[in-house]
């Protein structure tokens, strides 16, 4: 029974580590920015601050999960190839030469979802499946 119980709490754990690596990854904007979708390459300009400026004019405020996170880690493998230490290091390199701010840093995703419903301009990602109602429009998705 022991051995039954212990096979069944590693497939249900390995499951969901699965589920958590294969989620798609959806981008969030406010409803009211004005953007309906963005391509690749906007949201990786906008992710790596050369546009500081979403489509529609408003002014983004990019949020970011703090830490190392898995979500945070399969967002910019994703989108750009690179791990969060990568990604750290570009941002150290252009706020200490004055040429960028690194986005805003949520502690979690829900944050995340909170910042964005809450700031017009706000732009972040969260797994497309926690984007349950209206708070939030979904611009762009990366899959598994």
């Amino acid at each position: 029974m022991g051995v039954l119980a212990l096979g069944w709490a590693c497939a249900v754990y390995a499951s969901a580590s699965l589920t958590a690596a294969g989620s798609d990854l959806a981008v969030i904007v406010n409803p009211e920015s004005g953007v309906s979708e963005l391509s690749r390459a906007e949201v990786i300009n906008i992710f790596l601050g050369r546009q500081r400026r979403l489509p529609s004019g408003v002014a983004a405020l990019t949020v970011d999960l703090a830490g190392a996170s898995d979500e945070k880690r399969q967002f910019y493998s994703r989108l750009v190839g690179k791990e969060p230490a990568e990604i750290n290091s570009y941002w150290a390199r252009l706020v200490f030469s004055g040429r960028g701010a690194a986005p805003w840093q949520a502690e979690s995703p829900e944050e995340v979802l909170d910042i964005v419903e809450n700031y017009k301009g706000a732009i972040g990602y969260i797994e497309r499946h926690r984007v349950v109602d209206g708070r939030v429009k979904i611009v762009h998705t990366l899959a598994q």
